[in-house]
């Protein structure tokens, strides 16, 4: 089934129904509510592609460190959940992006760690698989890794609620973590945590495909902007409250944008002169 799922997909999705791969444990993208449902804001956009389209959304959760074989073996369509592009363009067939995120540190606020030299010599938590771990591991340009090699210990979690216990519990001295899983999980959690005002990195999310499924993806870009337009998308953004970090615009938006700035320093310029 998951075969025909893929061939069928490569020919435009014969059989209405989109397979999305997520980690269920990745609020406020996608993760399990109350309710015992899979929501968040990514699940609820690929919903709305499939209402365009009359598609069945499937949610498929997966491990987040088998998300490649997943789609190569056609058990799932695209990975879209929170999914950093940068780094990645050459192995998947990307959406345009959709989020900025930027990758931070999360700890206590007693821990006494103000900065990111404070971390040398402590205990730092990241998800397997995740883009925060490639990029402490990375010593390419804006890699991390040198400042990885400062860390008593880099420590790989399943998923970042288990993570978070730790770091609650005192196991662990920080967290890297994108930015808007962080918001969500401090606005949860309560008080007793912070961000670093010093940021690992900033990346931007997008939809990935399998190599090559340019039809799919393409049908897919054309109902986000669809979505962007009719204002879903950015009353997603504020339902998840990621309002700030959301890229997709509906279309004149951001040349109206430029226009107000252009007026703005206009009659700044008159008002000096």
């Amino acid at each position: 089934m998951g075969m025909m799922s893929a061939v069928s997909v490569q020919a435009g999705v014969d059989d209405k129904t989109l397979v999305v791969g997520f980690d269920a444990e990745y609020p406020p993208y996608g993760y399990m509510d109350e309710d015992g449902e899979y929501t968040g804001f990514d699940l609820e956009l690929a919903q709305a592609v499939c209402d365009i389209e009359g598609w069945t959304l499937e949610k498929k959760p997966i491990n987040w460190d088998s998300k490649d074989m997943e789609l190569s073996s056609g058990s799932i369509d695209c990975i879209w959940n929170g999914f950093t592009m940068n780094g990645r363009e050459d192995d998947y067939t990307f959406s345009i992006p959709y989020v900025d995120n930027s990758q931070v540190i999360v700890v206590a606020d007693d821990s006494g760690i103000e900065k990111l030299t404070d971390l040398a010599g402590k205990t730092v938590g990241v998800q397997a698989a995740s883009a925060a771990l490639d990029l402490l591991q990375s010593e390419e340009e804006g890699g991390q890794k040198e400042l990885a090699d400062t860390f008593g210990s880099l420590n790989e979690f399943a998923d970042y609620n288990t993570a978070f216990t730790e770091l609650q519990a005192g196991a662990l001295d920080a967290l890297a973590i994108d930015v808007g899983v962080a918001k969500y999980q401090l606005n949860s959690r309560g008080e007793g945590f912070k961000i670093l005002d010093e940021t690992l990195n900033t990346e931007q999310y997008a939809i990935g495909f399998k190599k090559g499924n340019d039809e799919l993806c393409d049908i897919v870009n054309a109902d986000l902007q669809k979505l962007a337009d009719d204002g879903t998308v950015e009353k997603l953004a504020e339902k998840y409250e990621i309002a700030d970090m959301v890229t997709l615009k509906a279309d004149g938006e951001d040349a109206a944008q430029s226009d107000d700035t252009e007026e703005t320093a206009d009659t700044e310029e008159e008002a000096a002169e």
